[in-house]
């Protein structure tokens, strides 16, 4: 059974297009949880229309393990709320998730839009490779991340006191318990807000700089970058 769970925060413009890209794979979802960290626009009313479960939340990774309290499911999918997935992406994520006998497993990230700056290359080149080929050194997850319960369980989910990349931190944990290995039948389609409101340059320079502080000093437990949940909504 499979548990999806989506933090968000005002979210009420991208959320419908997630759940109706899942919509079309309903039959493989045992439940859809929403965690909620105060959203004050139509988010919550749209992911009760949606048939969600809604609960609490916070930052990402204290959504995620909100959600994962309440999740039936053997098999928890963390989705971000402002993504778009490729035609039948739960089967094949599920699919070669079983071939493979993962454990864990993260996806390609494509753009939403293509520019001069984002497209599949600069994705592959920045992104996807290094994810597929650092695999074993220097796993990397974002976005969406597949894992079995029980491995959820021992690295004692997200790690709430991570203030940016928790999620790729959290795959690091998970890759050392289980078997990790992102999956390439099923693909994540981000939005470029993030990169049109700071800037393609600082954007790619700020998530250089964590991949650098991640390696050298650790997780980032500290407000040096900035990160506000929020801050690409308005």
């Amino acid at each position: 059974m499979l548990s999806i769970i989506i933090p968000v925060l005002n979210e009420e413009k991208y959320l419908p297009n997630l759940l109706k890209d899942l919509q079309r794979e309903r039959f493989l979802i045992k439940e859809i949880i929403v965690a909620d960290a105060g959203s004050t626009d139509k988010t919550v009313e749209i992911a009760k229309l949606f048939h969600c479960k809604v609960v609490p939340g916070g930052l990402p990774a204290v959504g995620r393990n909100e959600g994962a309290k309440i999740a039936q499911g053997d098999l928890l999918l963390f989705l971000d709320a402002d993504i778009r997935l490729s035609e039948r992406f739960l089967f094949n994520a599920l699919s070669e998730f079983q071939e493979k006998d993962l454990d864990v497993a993260s996806f390609p990230v494509f753009p939403q839009e293509s520019s001069f700056f984002l497209n599949r290359f600069t994705f592959n080149l920045f992104y996807n490779y290094p994810q597929r080929y650092l695999k074993s050194v220097f796993p990397l997850g974002a976005m969406g991340i597949l894992v079995k319960r029980e491995i959820f369980k021992k690295v004692n989910g997200f790690d709430p006191e991570i203030r940016l990349s928790e999620d790729h931190c959290f795959v690091q944990s998970a890759a050392k318990v289980g078997k990790f290995s992102p999956v390439k039948s099923a693909e994540i389609y981000m939005p470029p807000r993030r990169f049109k409101q700071d800037g393609y340059f600082i954007t790619i320079l700020k998530y250089l700089l964590c991949g650098l502080h991640m390696v050298i000093l650790g997780p980032v437990k500290t407000d040096i970058f900035k990160y506000k949940f929020n801050h690409y909504n308005k």
